[in-house]
């Protein structure tokens, strides 16, 4: 059984290396064969480079592929074809992980049931946060943040999908379920995400079993970029259009058009009652988080509008605006 872990790289060469040492640290059982793939998604830094003196370091596992279309799905979907691995697992470029991790994520795929796994994620370290934001508990926004994922200590059959900065596959999952959409995932003037996530919830929706493995650790940065208001809402915003585009079309019904139905729950049921619970809230985090789920339903809004009733060709909706 060999391993293949993936890391889809974008113009993050300072970061890069600290997360390919990290994995290339990793122990493993003598008798596993493993590899590190990185997909260089059309960087313009030295990318090329850091992995080329990496090789070098450590001879035999690294391989470079460089995928030019933009777009951080078209980057996994490339790496899948490329892995020589029967199990995938997958990792950012700007995390880090414990040594035991890949031994622990991917042990329960050799021989077991399941379909994936995903495993423990952590904040790579502590961080101020603002009164009005939680990481944890019924207004948590951990996820959103840094892909932060913990259960707890208790490995267990997975009930949500985790997050594509800690998981793995066996390869033959793709080959019967397709791959990652490319309709979803993050790219040059589009930050749509779900690409990770969405695969997860189809696996599960088909009855494929997915496993949390607690002991499986990544360590995520939560940057200071990321704990500002403006970019928790712009990523819920971009949450509520990855929603629509999930869901896809759907049938008519009674003769109406679905697009209509569901343009007007959005306008006059969901955006409403949200916006009602976000003025009366009095908790600061409650509020926020109210907040940014009015931001997520008028992505939905944004995204049934121009799906189904602009007049604006699919392909320019997240064309990158003119400089």
């Amino acid at each position: 059984m060999m391993i293949t872990v993936v890391v889809c790289t974008y113009n993050r060469c300072q970061l890069l290396p600290q997360a390919l040492e990290s994995i290339a640290r990793s122990r493993l059982r003598e008798s596993v064969e493993w590899e590190i793939l990185v997909v260089d998604n059309n960087s313009r830094d030295q990318t090329r480079e850091v992995v080329v003196d990496l090789s070098h370091r450590y001879p035999g596992r690294f391989r470079y592929f460089f995928e030019p279309r933009p777009g951080k799905s078209h980057a996994l979907n490339s790496a899948i074809r490329e892995a020589r691995g029967q199990i995938l697992a997958f990792m950012d470029d700007d995390a880090t992980v414990d040594p035991a991790w890949l031994q622990n994520l991917t042990g329960c795929l050799e021989n077991g049931p399941c379909a994936g796994v995903g495993g423990r994620t952590l904040a790579s370290r502590p961080v101020s946060l603002p009164p009005w934001l939680a990481l944890k508990g019924p207004y948590g926004m951990g996820g959103i943040l840094g892909a932060l994922f913990d259960l707890g200590d208790t490995p267990c059959d997975l009930k949500e999908p985790p997050f594509g900065t800690n998981m793995a596959f066996r390869k033959d999952v793709f080959e019967k379920y397709g791959g990652f959409r490319t309709d979803l995932g993050p790219r040059p003037g589009c930050l749509i995400r779900n690409e990770d996530t969405e695969l997860g919830r189809r696996l599960l929706a088909a009855g494929e079993r997915l496993w949390y493995e607690p002991s499986a650790v990544v360590y995520h940065p939560l940057t200071e970029g990321r704990l500002q208001k403006g970019y928790i809402l712009a990523w819920h915003f971009d949450l509520g259009r990855a929603e629509v585009r999930e869901i896809g079309p759907r049938p008519d019904i009674w003769g109406i058009p679905r697009p209509y139905l569901t343009l007007l729950k959005a306008v006059l049921g969901t955006m409403p009652s949200r916006i009602l619970l976000w003025m009366f809230a009095w908790n600061s985090q409650r509020r926020f988080y109210l907040k940014a789920r009015v931001w997520e339903a008028a992505g939905q809004t944004r995204e049934i509008y121009q799906r189904w009733f602009s007049r604006k060709p699919l392909r320019e909706i997240d064309a990158p605006s003119p400089q």
